[in-house]
């Protein structure tokens, strides 16, 4: 039996035996994923500010390193040589626990995301659900950080961050009801399997002039939700100086900052995995094969990731009653539009209800 095909049954079969095979094979698998998905954090970050500069005609990062590669390393290093202050009047242990968890949140997601054809750590049947839970998370870890901090700044901060999770997640659900509709499964892997050939030759939902609104919203709610810009109302430097992060500094607020990232590749996992095949290639076409799957999740990952720094970079920040009609007047009767006319549609024509 080979360990890279089937390391928990390996492992089990070895000298450790059922119990601690399992615990070891599960370990090794999330630092496969944690490890790389950390690198990831740090080349996106650099990715981001190259971006940014490019569209302000600016260099970026271009001395750390060969083109600058190194330069998020070296803000890592930075951070974590400095002091890490705690406010006299600050809930310490809950200061200190909401970036952690913040940042935690981000990393566990990638457990139900498959990378290509049964490459996924794990691979259960309510997949969306638990990424929809997770993703919600994130918000705790703000909220916490807020009001830990004993500041007034950081607590409107934490407000905001609730109020805008709570409009957009909303939406969010709806969207996801379309895709489960069509799917027939709330398996992600069953859910990119479903998206195969979708119209003609295409591989995604995108492709499906009934689903491409929902990915479209799905999309900019994602940007909400992870509160980058237009949507950063949280850290509004204008108005509540830095937000929830004020009070922190050293490792503490470099954790806020890889979650941050960390929860904008998941959401653009999630847009590739939902609306654009995941693995697949954008055209059934053999040859098109011949790329290995988790390459073409990559990229797909990185678009989205563009496009998150593109929006960045070109579109002013939104005022507050703004971001609220956008979420209530506007995404949640359109998402739930769609939910009547994706389930009536799939009941006329798949199920037969006219016939």
């Amino acid at each position: 039996m080979n360990f890279f095909q089937h390391p928990t049954a390996w492992l089990q079969s070895s000298w450790m035996g059922p119990g601690w095979g399992w615990l070891v094979a599960n370990l090794i698998l999330v630092l496969i994923i944690a490890f790389p998905l950390m690198l990831a954090v740090a080349m996106v970050i650099y990715a981001d500010r190259k971006i940014w500069a490019a569209m302000a005609l600016r260099r970026g990062p271009n001395v750390v390193g060969p083109f600058g590669l190194l330069q998020s390393f070296a803000d890592g290093l930075k951070v974590f040589l400095k002091e890490t202050i705690i406010p006299s009047g600050a809930n310490r242990g809950l200061f200190i626990i909401a970036p952690i968890l913040t940042f935690t949140v981000a990393l566990i997601g990638w457990a139900v995301v498959p990378f290509g054809p049964g490459t996924v750590l794990a691979d259960i049947n309510v997949g969306l659900l638990y990424l929809l839970a997770v993703s919600s998370l994130g918000v705790y870890g703000v909220i916490i950080a807020g009001w830990a901090s004993n500041s007034k700044y950081p607590f409107y901060s934490a407000l905001r961050a609730a109020a805008q999770m709570v409009s957009y997640e909303v939406s969010v659900g709806f969207v996801l009801i379309t895709v489960v509709l069509w799917a027939g499964t709330f398996n992600l892997s069953g859910i990119i399997e479903a998206q195969r050939h979708h119209v003609w030759i295409l591989n995604g939902f995108a492709f499906n002039p009934l689903l491409f609104p929902m990915s479209i919203i799905f999309l900019i709610s994602a940007m909400a939700e992870t509160a980058r810009a237009p949507f950063d109302l949280t850290e509004a430097e204008s108005e509540l100086v830095a937000g929830y992060q004020t009070e922190y500094s050293s490792m503490s607020f470099a954790l806020f900052w890889l979650g941050e990232y960390g929860n904008v590749l998941l959401m653009c996992g999630m847009t590739a995995v939902l609306f654009w095949g995941g693995w697949l290639p954008p055209v059934d076409w053999a040859p098109l094969y011949w790329v290995p799957g988790i390459l073409w999740f990559f990229a797909k990952i990185f678009f989205f990731f563009f496009v998150f720094s593109w929006v960045k970079a070109t579109v002013p920040r939104f005022r507050y009653d703004q971001l609220m009609r956008l979420g209530w007047k506007i995404f949640l009767p359109i998402s739930l539009i769609w939910v009547f006319l994706v389930s009536g549609y799939l009941e006329i024509v798949r199920y037969g209800a006219l016939g």
